[in-house]
């Protein structure tokens, strides 16, 4: 497949363009360029020295990422950001990123693929950033005991082996679910506004205990890189319906 045709189509399924005045991640193709042909694509949540080397070892013509490594802008292309930079341009592996339009993308985003996991029905869309959403809304058509959504999430999620810190300061019984991957703190009250029982997210901040405490609701905390493997894992699904060979390269973080 032609790079300028793969990029465009991704570009069209999540709307990169809705998402350039609200994301301080260039979203697209971040680093290389645009001509030149495609067979197979490796697919990772971070652009990090790691899996950019994983992505040349396994003879990737491009990667694609939910992070990437420009952030808000580049000042000087030295240290870390040289040394991720450099092997890119050298092996041609261009680098195309998708932050905010691959968390609320709503049927192959990363929100979307927590809320297939947990069977939430009635979907709709949460976690305004400007006129846009980053996350879902739903229900579970047979409650659940928070407990028991942790024990779900930490068996389902690859958390390295850190598990699920709950916050059970809402109902026993969770059937109303926001969810927004990796670090949703921020959204708390959005989410009690909702009616929702508990809040999922990757990571939170230090004031969030006291804030879910006195809002009277859950939050399970099921780690950022977990909860973000779901996007990037679509589109891989994605590209191989397009005729491409594809890699996922995991490298978890804990985190």
């Amino acid at each position: 497949m032609d790079r300028a045709d793969f990029f465009d189509k991704l570009d069209e399924e999540l709307r990169t363009d809705a998402y350039a005045d609200v994301d301080a991640s260039p979203n697209g193709l971040q680093i290389g360029s645009r001509e030149g042909e495609l067979e197979t694509v490796a697919f990772a949540v971070d652009a990090a020295e790691a899996t950019i080397e994983a992505a040349l070892d396994a003879g990737a013509d491009a990667l694609v990422t939910h992070h990437g490594i420009v952030w808000g802008g580049l000042d000087r292309v030295t240290g870390r950001e040289y040394d991720r930079i450099e092997p890119l341009i050298r092996n041609d592996l261009p680098l195309y990123v998708s932050h905010l339009p691959l968390d609320g993308h709503p049927t192959i985003g990363n929100a979307a693929g927590v809320a297939d996991l947990l069977d939430l029905a009635a979907r709709e869309p949460f976690g305004e950033v400007g006129p846009e959403t980053v996350g879902l809304l739903g229900e579970r058509e047979e409650p659940i005991n928070v407990g028991a959504l942790s024990e779900l999430l930490a068996d389902e999620l690859d958390t390295g082996g850190e598990g699920v810190q709950t916050l059970a300061f809402g109902p026993e019984t969770v059937e109303r679910v926001a969810v927004l991957t990796g670090s949703g703190a921020d959204w708390l009250d959005e989410a009690v506004d909702a009616g929702a029982d508990a809040l999922i997210t990757g990571e939170g901040k230090g004031k969030l205990y006291h804030e879910a405490r006195e809002a009277g609701i859950n939050v399970l905390l099921a780690g950022h890189y977990a909860t973000e493997t779901f996007g990037v894992r679509s589109l891989a699904a994605l590209a191989e319906e397009w005729g491409l060979e594809t890699v996922f390269v995991d490298h978890p973080t804990g985190l």
